[in-house]
């Protein structure tokens, strides 16, 4: 029978490990997904991510691809791995898909979400290993401000490590969502697009904070919009903050939608 193709939707607590992808001498997602599947399939499978996290970097909504036996369902699929990863990594759903499917190519949206402490209790370790801790006043209607112009189809290179996307990289993105939402005792930045370069939310962030700070006005992030390169971009926001929140496919991938 033809191998089966499932996607697992994970969540892990990024401050365990050296990023998503497999490396030799660290513990990575990857790697220890990949562990896992070994000692159930008795064979190497490789784990396919919809995109790399990097070290400290959390999801709730990571999703990874993998071509397994068909004797395995992606319920049985799921119930077996959860029984042989460690505790700070989880398959919180499995759903077959059909053959078609790529978790980094299929993908036509991916959700993040990153959290920064308003208060002194932030740096706590009960909140500072999920949190940015920012130990400054923070205008929070600044930080709204700042996130208006983002929403659009932009070329975000100046939001990007340089020379991590090929030459000929247009580094454009569709932005259908961001926006601040403040609490008491912290504020979370939601932001969807059908992509996002290396680095592009904590850079994103680490702007905005700076103009909420009043360190730099809010209308950098318009002319930072149109820039050619990062060299007056804010330094990035620490990883702890950032979570991979969802990863959306279309639904004829799906192999219940295509039967």
């Amino acid at each position: 029978m033809s191998p089966r193709s499932v996607q697992l939707v994970l969540h892990y607590d990024g401050a365990g490990f050296s990023g998503w992808q497999r490396q030799p001498d660290a513990r990575t997602v990857q790697g220890v997904l990949e562990d896992g599947m070994r000692r159930l399939c008795q064979d190497d499978v490789p784990v396919l991510g919809a995109g790399r996290t990097d070290a400290g970097v959390h999801a709730r909504g990571q999703a990874a691809g993998v071509r397994v036996p068909a004797r395995w369902t992606a319920m049985s699929l799921r119930r077996a791995l959860n029984a042989v990863l460690p505790d700070d990594v989880w398959v919180a759903e499995a759903h077959e898909m059909v053959p078609a499917f790529h978790a980094r190519y299929s993908a036509t949206a991916r959700r993040y979400s990153y959290r920064i402490g308003l208060d002194e209790a932030a740096r706590s370790p009960f909140r500072r290993r999920w949190c940015w801790p920012v130990g400054r006043p923070i205008d929070t209607g600044l930080l709204g401000a700042a996130a208006a112009p983002l929403v659009g189809t932009h070329v975000f290179r100046a939001f990007a490590v340089k020379g991590t996307a090929p030459d000929d990289d247009d580094h454009a993105c569709a932005v259908r969502r961001a926006e601040w939402v403040i609490g008491p005792s912290d504020a979370v930045f939601h932001v969807e697009a059908n992509r996002f370069l290396h680095h592009m939310v904590r850079f994103l962030v680490g702007t905005m904070v700076e103009v909420a700070s009043g360190r730099r006005p809010v209308s950098d992030i318009p002319t930072l919009l149109a820039a050619e390169a990062n060299d007056r971009t804010s330094p990035p926001a620490p990883p702890e903050g950032l979570c991979l929140e969802r990863v959306t496919y279309p639904r004829e991938l799906y192999a219940e939608a295509a039967a």
